[in-house]
C-alpha cells in the first residue's frame, strides 16, 4: 500500500439518495474508523459510487471496478441496508450484497453499513 498503511476502501450507495446525502457523515466515519468501520478502523476511501440505480443495475461492475483500482474492502453506505437518510433500506439490499460477494469472493471483505 504505496504510502498508506489504511486499508483502501470503495464505498456504494444507492442512486436514489446521490440528490439528498452528499457523503459526508460516510467519509467522516470512515476517516475516523468509526460505526460501519470500527472493526477495520480508520480506512482511505478511494471510490464513493452509486448502484446505476434500482434494482442495483450496474453494482456487481462497479464494486469490481473499484477493486481493480485498489480497494481492498467493499462498503455499502447506510441507505441501503439502514435507511439513512430517508427513513427506510433498500428493498433490493439482500440480492445486490449477495450478487456483490458472489463476484468478488471471500476474500474481499464487505461492510453492510457506514453511519
Amino acid at each position: 500500500m504505496e504510502g498508506s498503511l489504511m486499508p483502501k476502501v470503495g464505498i456504494i450507495r444507492c442512486q436514489q439518495t446521490e440528490d439528498l446525502c452528499p457523503g459526508n457523515t460516510d467519509f467522516k466515519v470512515a476517516n475516523e474508523g468509526k460505526l460501519g468501520f470500527a472493526e477495520v478502523g480508520p480506512v482511505e476511501v478511494i471510490g464513493f459510487v452509486s448502484c446505476g440505480g434500482c434494482p442495483g443495475k450496474r453494482v456487481v461492475a462497479r464494486a469490481k471496478l473499484m477493486i481493480e483500482r485498489g480497494a481492498e474492502i467493499i462498503t455499502f453506505a447506510s441507505y441501503m441496508s439502514k435507511g439513512n437518510p430517508i427513513g427506510f433500506p433498500c428493498p433490493h439490499f439482500e440480492s445486490i450484497k449477495a450478487a456483490v460477494e458472489k463476484k468478488v469472493g471471500p476474500e474481499v471483505p464487505l461492510i453492510t453499513w457506514t453511519h
